[in-house]
């Protein structure tokens, strides 16, 4: 299949769009304008079912939906576009709108970011003692976008909020002066963006450097769901199929760290393919997916497709609560249900699909997850564990917070029996200060 790009400029020529009603697209054209938009001819033609748009996962996951933005906000840019306001009028509002959007949660940049010899490395964050994450500037774009992205201010031109670097030698003096950072993760956007010539540069770099504290290379991708083809029919499909098998040559681990969002992403053959030629390279392939109304928050989808990726040899791995970031209003579960809709679809899966961990929560102070909600004392409570944590002595205790309903994530939660602090948060104003 030869690769087509659907974004703001030309979704209308897709057939399909045609029959939607003009107020429809108006609200696509909207959000659209604040919100990243890409879509592509594998995601129209083979994965969203057009006859039944309101119920269509895939639809949702990829092209905007009124109400992704707040009334207000919507309404701001749509009279913005009423009016017929010049390009860069709109690009002003639009900033302004993204700006109320939390487009950097949790501390990604003025805590993240690591420094070498008193330069900060924006193309990096170092949070967790033994990973590093790598932004090749080359791999800033996806195939297509998830209405969801976390990391929605990479793709919107609003570059003081961009993470990208394209200097390998620098990652690689920065790891070799980390002795405890074991594992390196190529992030994005979607590394698998690049071409096989400039990502086999970036892991020749490594390789040839032979960092002795390196034993991982992670990739973080959506191609296999929304471009399997990457590895199928693109002119260096099989070059980088040989860049996977030389890093398991090499002696490290490769893990391809897949986005999968519903079981529908999986149901068809070149997906089914690609996944084939990446395990025979020695690779492995973990997966991963927030919870997301409108989406997958149902227990019966999770179920389904944890059972489907162990079929196809993938490795369930994170079940994450949605960021407060961008769209998540929209996309909002509270806590409570996150954990039923997890506890429920983990229950009916047998061990070998249980490598899932969730719900988990990549708050400023770590991964949280949510391990249950009890009653302790007559009190209600949250019990929670850190999977990761800024300080590696917190992963693995556990901790209580007081129940609350309508929590959606961390800072909506309050330590239980009258505890005035959770136990890490004097750490944490410690580190996050120094």
């Amino acid at each position: 299949m030869k690769y087509k790009v659907y974004n703001l400029g030309n979704f209308k020529n897709i057939p399909q769009v045609k029959k939607l009603s003009e107020e429809q697209i108006f609200d696509m054209e909207v959000v659209g304008n604040v919100l990243p938009f890409k879509s592509n001819n594998y995601v129209v033609e083979e994965l969203i079912n057009w006859d039944n748009l309101e119920n269509d996962p895939i639809f949702v996951l990829t092209f905007p939906q009124k109400g992704m933005l707040k009334e207000k906000s919507y309404e701001k840019m749509a009279n913005a576009l009423r009016a017929g306001l010049k390009k860069s009028e709109i690009a002003k509002v639009a900033n302004e709108i993204r700006l109320e959007l939390n487009p950097h949660p949790n501390g990604q940049l003025e805590h993240n970011v690591p420094i070498l010899e008193n330069e900060r490395l924006i193309g990096m964050q170092h949070k967790y003692e033994e990973t590093v994450l790598f932004f090749p500037t080359q791999g800033q774009s996806c195939h297509a976008y998830c209405s969801f992205c976390f990391r929605w201010p990479q793709f919107t031109g609003m570059d003081q909020y961009k993470f990208a670097m394209k200097q390998a030698d620098l990652l690689v003096k920065y790891l070799k002066s980390k002795p405890n950072v074991t594992d390196i993760l190529f992030t994005g956007g979607d590394p698998m963006i690049m071409n096989a010539k400039i990502l086999g540069k970036y892991i020749n770099t490594i390789l040839d450097a032979k960092i002795e504290n390196l034993k991982t290379i992670r990739i973080g991708t959506k191609s296999l769901a929304f471009w399997p083809y990457r590895y199928l029919t693109d002119k260096d499909s099989n070059e980088i199929l040989k860049i996977f098998q030389r890093i398991n040559d090499a002696g490290l681990n490769l893990s391809i760290m897949a986005h999968f969002n519903h079981y529908r992403e999986l149901e068809t053959e070149p997906v089914k393919n690609a996944i084939k030629l990446i395990l025979k390279t020695g690779a492995q392939i973990r997966t991963q997916s927030p919870l997301l109304n409108h989406i997958n928050a149902d227990p019966e989808v999770w179920k389904k497709m944890w059972k489907e990726q162990v079929n196809l040899g993938l490795i369930p791995y994170y079940f994450f609560v949605a960021r407060d970031t961008g769209a998540q209003n929209y996309f909002k579960v509270s806590l409570e249900e996150a954990y039923k809709i997890y506890q429920e679809a983990y229950s009916n899966l047998s061990g070998i699909c249980r490598t899932v961990r969730g719900p988990s929560m990549s708050a400023k102070p770590g991964k949280i997850q949510i391990l249950g909600i009890i009653e302790v004392n007559g009190e209600k409570v949250f019990v929670l564990s850190f999977i990761q944590g800024r300080n590696k002595d917190w992963v693995g205790k556990p901790f209580f917070a007081k129940f609350n309903e309508k929590a959606v994530w961390l800072n909506n939660l309050k330590p239980a029996f009258n505890d005035e602090k959770f136990f890490y948060e004097k750490e944490l104003e410690e580190l996050l200060n120094k």
